[in-house]
């Protein structure tokens, strides 16, 4: 698994937010040195994910709508990836041509083992941790 252009812009966006107050899409796509076409995007699956806001209008922009010390790597990822699996074949509905041929397949038992210890160690680094360092590293809101 691999943490992807669309993971590490919404990260930015998230970093200005957090220092507070409302700002314009463009003026995020300036700040964190990001495509304006593509942070409108991203903009868009964060506040789906009810971790920023949007308010329209004069004066109107995007704003912090969390705790970020409340939510996790594994939700921002969620919210931003179609799949976020360590390998196709876990996706759900994925057929296996090879097993349905073979029978279980131990490649994949030990990739899930493996995509189990990820997704426990996303889920336990809060978003405040990986945005400023701050030793936090446990979110507090399970998922």
């Amino acid at each position: 698994m691999l943490i992807t252009k669309e993971t590490d812009y919404a990260l930015r966006i998230l970093r200005t937010l957090s220092e507070g107050g409302c700002h314009t899409v463009g003026a995020l796509a300036a700040r964190e040195a990001l495509p304006r076409n593509f942070a409108y995007k991203i903009v868009k699956k964060l506040e789906r994910a009810g971790l920023i806001g949007i308010s329209r209008g004069n004066g109107g922009g995007c704003y912090l709508a969390c705790d970020l010390g409340e939510r996790n790597l594994s939700e921002l990822i969620g919210a931003i990836e179609q799949n976020a699996r360590l390998s196709s074949c876990m996706e759900p509905g994925y057929d296996c041509e090879w097993q349905r041929a073979n029978g279980p397949c131990g490649i994949h038992a030990q990739l899930c083992r493996v995509q189990k210890q990820i997704d426990g160690e996303l889920r336990s680094r809060s978003l405040s941790w990986v945005l400023s360092g701050d030793g936090g590293h446990t979110a507090r809101r399970p998922v």
